[in-house]
């Protein structure tokens, strides 16, 4: 075919071709141009990196109160992210409140009542019925998962200030009194704690007049053991990352969202450089060339005072970062947090290659929980027979149990590994509440199970509740009494499951929900339970489905007479 004849052609099949084209529409989302430069002013001289992306998403809720939809098109356009890319991750975290188009804005005060377990057994509904009928329009009042205060439940939060033991009338004065901000407690701070001969073996080490093989020995011997719930040996994790070639980085979890959890809290407001300096020391074994510390923004009281003693330590060593969690409870689960300081929405990885190999950024990464690096500098300085010298029934080391619920004397109790409920409950909490008898406890927080009084004679350690369904995990205690009902309780566990899960794996998303719903019926279908609960365990690709249900199935082989009708039960 000719030029000429290919040109007819196409003049042809185009008969508009040679007419002037109307003036172009800009597709996809429009930037706001006053949404930009309220952005560019709020972001400033700020890095646009990529991992930042959630720590910016802060600056504007905290702003605004709120998070639009002209917002996120202004911060996607900064930062070069599709505008798809930062909406997800922002609608991902409940502590981002996003403001579709049309939708009405969030009032500026928002009032959160924990509604989980401990706090809805101290009255949290009613405290938010009463709170929601008696707040303005200027107020909003929302339900929260744990916010680590289980000991003086229920708890409200009024902005960032929080309300022990609340009664909606002192919620609602505290809201009137425009009181928003965290109360801070007296703490051991940095000029007090180097007083009291602290950072003296971090200098050592680094100096080297102790050696590094010397802190991993004492490790080693004392058998220090994750405390974050997952229990791997500490001493063994560190050699694993430092047999990784270099460069290597150091994440710290201090995301203890399980209900029931709240002894790092307890820790971080009192003596918080006593775990920096088993943070730095970690840090300098694996050579490490940054440190990021991940702190639940449930905390707001310890995201004020970190940057403050971060700021007064001596300059040298790795590079510091903090980096504020959004209100994911799935963030706890080693893989999720990496993808969360990165930015992204807390989805936990595929695993081989795990954390040690292959971590933050791709390289390989040191996680530590906060109450493990705490003990680090008393086992080194005291030695491992100081740590084993504090034994139970056969077991070794020191635990810190979250305890909550009906006991007289709740709070972090500092024990030795191994006592029994009942030990704990008679020699560390002053016994039960005054009118309240021994029904049940959670031995390891919500994902540790279930168990009748009767049973009450099992060493509170690592390796010994799994026969029975249970774990110790972060060694969270969740004491009832006969005026609980433990199906209840089952109940508000799924619930949170449910309602946390990140949706990634089917059986975890649909399992919890499909869990949450027939746990409401009044009688159970035990057999199809049973099957939903081993699903999900099997299939499962991260711990929080693979041990939603073990409260479940507690309930069901350990307080039959829960679920059946109540003729049968008599």
């Amino acid at each position: 075919m000719t030029h000429d004849a290919l040109h007819q052609v196409r003049t042809f099949e185009h008969p508009g071709a040679g007419r002037q084209r109307a003036k172009p529409t800009p597709k996809g989302r429009q930037v706001d141009p006053t949404a930009l430069h309220e952005i560019e002013q709020l972001l400033g001289d700020r890095p646009l990196r990529r991992d930042l992306l959630i720590e910016h998403l802060h600056l504007i809720q905290d702003s605004y109160k709120q998070i639009s939809a002209a917002h996120l098109a202004a911060l996607a356009d900064i930062m070069k992210l599709a505008f798809a890319e930062v909406f997800e991750t922002a609608t991902f975290y409940a502590h981002f409140d996003v403001v579709k188009e049309g939708d009405p804005h969030v009032p500026m005060l928002t009032i959160r009542v924990c509604d989980s377990l401990t706090c809805a057994m101290m009255g949290a509904e009613q405290l938010l019925q009463e709170l929601q009928r008696g707040a303005g329009p200027e107020v909003r009042v929302v339900r929260a998962p744990c916010v680590g205060l289980c000991d003086v439940a229920p708890v409200a939060e009024v902005g960032h200030r929080y309300v022990f033991h609340a009664t909606a009338p002192e919620v609602l004065e505290t809201a009137a009194r425009g009181e928003t901000h965290p109360v801070i407690p007296p703490y051991v701070d940095y000029d007090a704690y180097v007083k009291d001969g602290g950072y003296k073996l971090l200098n050592d080490l680094r100096a080297g007049r102790i050696g590094k093989d010397d802190i991993l020995k004492a490790l080693d011997d004392s058998s220090l053991r994750g405390l974050g719930g997952a229990g791997f040996p500490t001493g063994r994790k560190w050699r694993a990352v430092l047999g990784e070639p270099g460069p290597r980085l150091m994440v710290v979890n201090g995301d203890e969202g399980e209900p029931g959890t709240f002894k790092d809290r307890f820790y971080l407001l009192r003596d918080l450089h006593r775990f920096l300096e088993g943070m730095l020391i970690g840090a300098h074994i694996v050579d490490a060339t940054d440190v990021y510390i991940y702190i639940r923004d449930e905390y707001p009281a310890v995201l004020q005072v970190l940057p403050l003693e971060l700021a007064k330590l001596p300059k040298g060593g790795p590079n510091l970062h903090i980096r504020r969690g959004a209100g994911a409870y799935i963030c706890g689960e080693e893989s999720a947090l990496l993808e969360s300081i990165e930015g992204k929405r807390g989805m936990p990885r595929h695993k081989p290659p795990y954390p040690f190999q292959v971590g933050l950024f791709g390289r390989p990464t040191l996680i530590n929980n906060i109450e493990t690096l705490f003990w680090v500098r008393d086992i080194v300085e005291k030695g491992a027979g100081w740590w084993n010298s504090h034994s139970r029934n056969d077991r070794k080391g020191l635990r810190s149990y979250s305890v909550s619920g009906r006991v007289k004397n709740p709070g972090v109790k500092l024990a030795p590994a191994g006592l029994t409920i009942r030990e704990l409950i008679d020699e560390y909490c002053g016994g039960m509440a005054d009118g309240h008898a021994f029904y049940a406890y959670l031995p390891g927080g919500a994902s540790g199970g279930i168990l009748p009084a009767t049973m009450d004679d099992i060493p509170l350690d690592f390796g010994t509740l799994e026969k029975y369904g249970c774990f110790i995990g972060s060694a969270a205690v969740v004491v009832l009494s006969d005026k609980d009902q433990v199906k209840d309780a089952a109940r508000n566990l799924m619930r949170f499951f449910e309602d946390e899960s990140c949706g990634q794996c089917t059986p975890c998303r649909v399992g919890t929900q499909k869990a949450a719903q027939l746990m409401e019926q009044p009688i159970w279908n035990r057999d199809l339970l049973n099957e939903l609960s081993q699903t999900m365990r099997d299939a499962s690709i991260c711990g929080l489905g693979q041990a939603a249900s073990n409260p479940l199935t507690c309930v069901i082989k350990y307080f039959p007479d829960e679920f059946l009708p109540k003729e049968a039960a008599e």
